[in-house]
Order: C-alpha cells, then structure tokens, then sequence
C-alpha cells in the first residue's frame, strides 16, 4: 500500500498522548465527553460496579456490558509529586500529578496550576480540561486535569 502524502503516515512511537477516536481507541466516549466538559466513567450494567479509569469490561463480574456516569467535578488530593524536569512534549515544567479521591474512587491526573509548591495534601480540586494535540485527522485530543480552588 502507497501513502499518498505524509499526512497518511502516522507515527506512533513518537506520540505520547492516547488517541481518542472510535477509529483508535474502544472507549472513545470518555474522551468525546471530555471535550463535552464531563468528567465521566464506566458502571457495569451486570453488577454495578464503578470503575477507574473507564473500562471495557468489568473486573468484578467480567461482563463486558456497561453505560457511561458523569463524575462529580470536584474532589480533594490524596496523594502528589512535583515533577520538576523531563516534562512531556508540550507541557512547561514543573507538573504536578495527583491522586485525587473523587467519591469513592481514586483518580490519577494532572493538576493544573499556577503554584505548583502550593498544593497540599486533602486540597479541594475541581474538574477541567487540557487540550494536548490533535487527532490525525485533526480532532482535539483532551486530557483530564483538576485545578485547585
């Protein structure tokens, strides 16, 4: 098979980000809900189960049988680490990762901030977005992030 333009060239391994499409990625809805501003996640159909991250079967009952909740928004920080260098192409450093406890889950993200050294232990955190890149075929690609307020 020829490629008509490098545009038909996709590189992988030289991407870190998730790619988002129902043409890439089985649960392409989490991220066509981030782009909606919804934070959201799998609940088993079979047994009830909530799960993070969204999967596509359910690790308590295996069913594979499943529908999409919305998440609350806000949450507190469980756990943190300040990266200071090596950050991602496309983010400044320094980052902060999070374990964020949204009800009874527990939810690893980015926290967007301004102060990175200001963050604390059981600080409340709120939803949002950051836009990251573009699909192939241009659509933005989006990553779950909370901030504090």
């Amino acid at each position: 098979m020829a490629l008509d333009k490098m545009t038909d060239l996709y590189l992988r391994t030289s991407d870190p980000y998730p790619l988002q499409s129902a043409a890439f990625n089985g649960l392409h809805e989490f991220y066509a809900h981030l782009r909606e501003g919804r934070l959201t996640t799998t609940r088993c159909l079979g047994c009830g189960s909530v799960c993070w991250p969204p999967r596509r079967f359910c690790p308590e009952c295996l069913t594979d049988k499943f529908d999409w909740v919305d998440l609350p928004k806000e949450g507190t920080i469980h756990a943190f680490s300040i990266q200071e260098a090596g950050a991602p192409q496309g983010f400044l450093a320094p980052l902060v990762f999070a374990v964020v406890k949204v009800e009874e889950l527990r939810i690893f993200s980015l926290i967007s901030c301004s102060e990175p050294k200001k963050i604390a232990l059981g600080q409340r955190v709120r939803f949002t977005t950051l836009a990251v890149t573009n699909e192939p075929g241009g659509e933005k690609r989006m990553l779950h992030a909370f901030e504090p307020f």
